[in-house]
């Protein structure tokens, strides 16, 4: 019988680090609420709280700083700054483990999810789910991780769902919505509609009075950036497109076209212009005009409705000449 002596593990897989010795790790925690609104502050603050708390309250831990983002979607890891700084704090070997409360926390997507997560676990760095009460370095962790992130994407998948049905139906039903704060010449009435603001529908009415005097698109962007008219964002500079967009838009005339644009893929919030995919709804007389669809004889301030007929029939042969 040959003799077989063993040779214990003087090393851990994952940390690398000698079995007697067992050092402080360095910890850091990632907290974050998938929205702004007010009443989901205190959630965020408390989140921020009981990880500082609960770090320091471990021995052998080395409490090193919570990182979190507020307001931000845990579908995609793009925008969110707080959770990449933290990542590439742990790949750069300033943190050991990461804990945070939940799958649905730290990532709503599979895919981003556990690229993530196994790429610490290659370097050696670990992650923590409280809720779950998942450590990625355990040999169960992969497999839960999976199901967990998953039924995390689903539900998102059937919040994005409802979301957009309600969109949807609210289109059917002709109430209209802008962008306010890139929207020039309209803010959001007592009653929820589109409300005229005067000092802006002036320079709107300008700058189809300068069109209607012959002026193209680009002149009249070099007009109103060297008379230092603010653009609808509040920029000194003109852009050819934003007066196109004004000169092109059906809203200036008191109507509405719906649904111009649709979400693709729910998890990258990717748009696309709606060529047909999805329905669109037109709906007249909405709200209050700036380019009036009536005006009486004597009236100056405001445009009749064949000039802005003129106006948008005239620009968009402009650009496909050019």
């Amino acid at each position: 019988m040959p003799s077989v002596t063993m040779i214990p593990a003087t090393k851990s897989i994952h940390l690398k680090q000698p079995l007697v010795l067992k050092p402080r790790r360095k910890t850091a925690g990632y907290a974050r609420v998938s929205t702004d609104k007010d009443e989901q502050f205190t959630s965020y603050e408390a989140q921020i709280d009981y990880y500082t708390q609960y770090i320091k309250s471990h021995d052998d831990w080395e409490f090193v700083k919570v990182y979190s983002d507020e307001g931000i979607s845990g579908l995609s890891t793009k925008k969110r700054e707080g959770f990449n700084e933290m990542i590439e704090a742990a790949l750069a070997g300033k943190i050991d483990l990461i804990v945070t409360k939940s799958v649905s926390r730290f990532a709503r997507n599979t895919v981003d999810g556990l690229t993530t997560i196994r790429k610490l676990k290659d370097a050696g760095y670990e992650v923590y789910f409280e809720k779950e009460n998942i450590w990625t370095f355990d040999s169960k962790g992969e497999l839960l991780l999976t199901i967990m992130s998953s039924l995390a994407q689903e539900e998102s998948r059937s919040i994005s769902e409802n979301v957009t049905w309600g969109q949807r139906k609210r289109f059917a039903d002709g109430k209209v919505s802008m962008s306010y704060k890139q929207f020039l010449g309209y803010e959001k009435g007592p009653d929820g509609l589109p409300k005229v603001v005067p000092e802006q529908a002036k320079t709107v009415r300008y700058i189809y009075d300068l069109f209607m005097s012959g002026k193209t698109v680009k002149a009249i962007a070099k007009q109103l950036t060297a008379e230092g008219v603010p653009t609808p964002g509040g920029k000194k500079v003109w852009r050819d497109a934003t007066v196109e967009s004004i000169l092109t838009n059906e809203k200036y005339k008191g109507d509405a076209r719906l649904q111009k644009t649709f979400t693709v893929d729910f998890l990258q919030k990717k748009t696309k212009i709606n060529e047909g995919e999805v329905p669109q709804y037109y709906v007249e007389s909405s709200h209050e005009a700036i380019i009036a669809p009536r005006c009486s004889i004597g009236c100056k301030k405001k445009w009749p409705a064949e000039k802005a007929s003129v106006a948008l029939t005239a620009v968009r042969a402009s650009f496909l000449a050019a």
